[in-house]
């Protein structure tokens, strides 16, 4: 594998992809809350992401989550480390509300990826209820640690914005569980396991027409804001439609999740033109 491939899976693979989607998100709330984004917070959520998620991703493979298998998961678990001193030094410099909500999170990521008991299964192992708890701790942070940050009360707009997130993580989580339909284990009962992958295809493109009708339930909505997110739905519903159960190796791992990023962008461009 040439250099650049190498450095392009690498970027995939250590969740430096994952990261930045989480940071185009923190400022996507920063446009439409009105909310300016605090450094220190972006930070923090950027290197955070990164070893809370190879900590889901491998430590599963690796004894007492500590000693990974083979060589290239050790660069990622040492890179991860570096991430998470980095996360540390930033965290120090949050709020004690931040904290708080930290908690909350902190809670729920450790309820998805460890197992309550030796013998029990961890809550990633449950289909549906996965979904959701991705869904509130992305929600979560890139939502309302934000608002915490900044000392804002959380307002009907704030309330409106955050289940216009959820809403967008449920839905771009779908050409996940079809790509991984084939290989989940029966007992996961997935959306596509339940109702088979024509009826997820529906119920997704459903949830995203939900999802831009909820937009203008806000008190202070925008041309740009209703003209993004129309945009954001159109991209939801080809998704739904186009998404093929036999992937390329990074449809979903970059495409989909390059989804916020390139939301973002393209609101930036908007902006910028008009």
């Amino acid at each position: 594998m040439k250099w650049h491939l190498k450095l392009f899976d690498f970027y995939i693979k250590a969740s430096i992809h994952v990261a930045l989607a989480v940071l185009g998100f923190v400022y996507l709330t920063s446009y439409y809350l009105n909310n300016p984004p605090d450094k220190n917070l972006s930070f923090f959520l950027f290197f955070a992401t990164i070893p809370s998620y190879n900590f889901i991703k491998y430590g599963v493979e690796a004894r007492k989550f500590l000693f990974v298998p083979n060589r290239y998961q050790q660069s990622i678990q040492i890179f991860s480390f570096v991430c998470f001193a980095i996360a540390c030094y930033f965290a120090f410099l949050l709020s004690l509300d931040t904290y708080i909500g930290l908690v909350v999170l902190g809670v729920l990521i450790g309820l998805y990826a460890l197992p309550l008991f030796p013998t029990s299964r961890n809550l990633r192992s449950l289909g549906i209820l996965k979904v959701i708890i991705v869904g509130l701790v992305w929600t979560g942070a890139t939502i309302f640690l934000p608002i915490l940050e900044e000392g804002r009360s959380i307002s009907w707009d704030v309330y409106i914005e955050g289940v216009q997130r959820f809403l967008v993580i449920l839905i771009l989580m779908i050409p996940f569980e079809i790509r991984d339909l084939s290989s989940d284990f029966p007992e996961l009962k997935t959306l596509p396991q339940r109702v088979g992958i024509a009826q997820t295809r529906i119920i997704g493109g459903c949830l995203a027409l939900f999802f831009y009708a909820v937009t203008f339930l806000k008190d202070t909505g925008t041309p740009m804001e209703w003209g993004s997110k129309g945009l954001l739905f159109l991209v939801m519903l080809l998704l739904m439609v186009y998404t093929p159960e036999k992937q390329t190796k990074y449809f979903a791992s970059f495409w989909v999740e390059a989804v916020p990023i390139f939301w973002l962008g393209a609101l930036w461009l908007g902006n910028f033109f008009f």
